[in-house]
């Protein structure tokens, strides 16, 4: 278990933004997450759990505390189960269960970031989410001292949150299941209109497994949305609000609004998103209210290939994002009356 002291925590972030920790430990195994999280606990010491520091915005202050990053590695395939390992990285376990011709999580191709994140967050792209596939979380409970083994139902997964998200200060995933299907070497069916249309078939149809993988790569690339260390508009969390949804009431008060600004004949996005409730696409929201592609002159901008994606184009600080940040959520208030919610963790801010 590696230690370090006063450790810069940008790198370790896909923003390449924030702070020192006080004390950084990387751990490669199960048993050293375990030990380092119980040792921080027995101490009073504040922790910060990173992964692959895709989902993540940290003060310019730091972590006055211990950052754990988790490194751990392990791939195991029996029949159409997966394991992997919480430090395992995202994209290439998604690129090995193609290879190995198994369908759930081909969609999910290109997104940054650890395994173990992926239940946290209920990852999801392009038609599919973690929670479709994810079978069971093994996780270290800080409350009780001890190792559990959670079934998907105990996940409490919805919209990009979980259980593990609603109580961050509980738990710590060490290991994710997963149930993928053998289709015969085709894709789970196409739910997502742009990735069916890209790939020139109906959606519920199936492909090649490659093919949705390498489909799924290039429409994210063209969006911003692969890590690329030479590309500034990479430099980002993805998506940084979620989608919002409303109520029935809030929809027309939101629709009405719509129709204010834009014109009677406007319509905004709306998905089913259960009883009584509609999704909307902040995307659409950012960019009707005046933030388009490539907005601001600052070192923080929204990215020239998505308005969902805040970068940091170099030089930029945390305090950049944040204002850049507040502004699209003051704007998109004032033009429609909704109030976006930012997508990754903030660490010793808040917008």
């Amino acid at each position: 278990m590696q230690e370090l002291h006063d450790a810069p925590l940008a790198p370790l972030t896909t923003f390449r933004l924030g702070g020192p920790a006080t004390r950084l430990v990387t751990a490669t195994t199960d048993a050293e997450v375990i030990a380092a999280v119980r040792a921080a606990d027995d101490s009073g010491t504040p922790l910060l759990v990173i992964g692959g520091g895709s989902n993540l915005v940290i003060s310019d202050k730091g972590f006055d505390g211990t950052a754990l990053r988790i490194a751990t590695t392990g791939f195991e395939l029996r029949g159409t189960t997966l394991e992997l390992a919480a430090g395992e990285v995202w994209t290439d376990a998604v690129a090995r269960t193609v290879e190995a011709g198994l369908a759930g999580i081909e969609c999910l191709a290109g997104i940054p970031g650890s395994a173990g994140a992926t239940p946290i967050q209920n990852v999801g792209a392009y038609g599919q989410e973690v929670s479709s596939t994810v079978t069971e979380v093994v996780a270290y409970d800080r409350r009780t001292g001890g190792t559990v083994t959670l079934a998907n139902e105990e996940c409490a997964f919805s919209y990009r949150h979980s259980r593990f998200k609603g109580d961050p200060e509980r738990y710590v995933v060490l290991r994710v299941r997963f149930g993928l299907e053998d289709a015969g070497g085709l894709s789970a069916p196409v739910r997502y209109a742009e990735a069916a249309r890209a790939l020139g078939v109906e959606p519920g149809d199936r492909v090649p497994l490659a093919d949705a993988r390498e489909t799924v790569l290039k429409l994210r690339a063209g969006k911003g949305m692969v890590l690329d260390l030479e590309d500034h508009d990479t430099w980002s969390a993805g998506s940084f609000f979620t989608n919002p949804i409303l109520t029935d009431e809030q929809f027309a008060a939101f629709h009405a609004r719509v129709r204010e600004r834009l014109g009677d004949a406007a319509e905004p996005p709306a998905y089913p998103a259960g009883e009584g409730r509609t999704k909307t696409s902040a995307a659409w929201l950012i960019d009707k209210a005046g933030f388009t592609k490539g907005y601001g002159s600052g070192a923080a901008r929204i990215s020239t290939k998505h308005t969902l994606a805040l970068t940091n184009r170099g030089g930029a600080t945390t305090e950049d994002l944040l204002e850049l940040a507040r502004e699209v959520v003051a704007g998109v208030r004032k033009a429609f009356g909704v109030t976006l919610v930012n997508e990754p963790v903030t660490v010793g801010v808040s917008l």
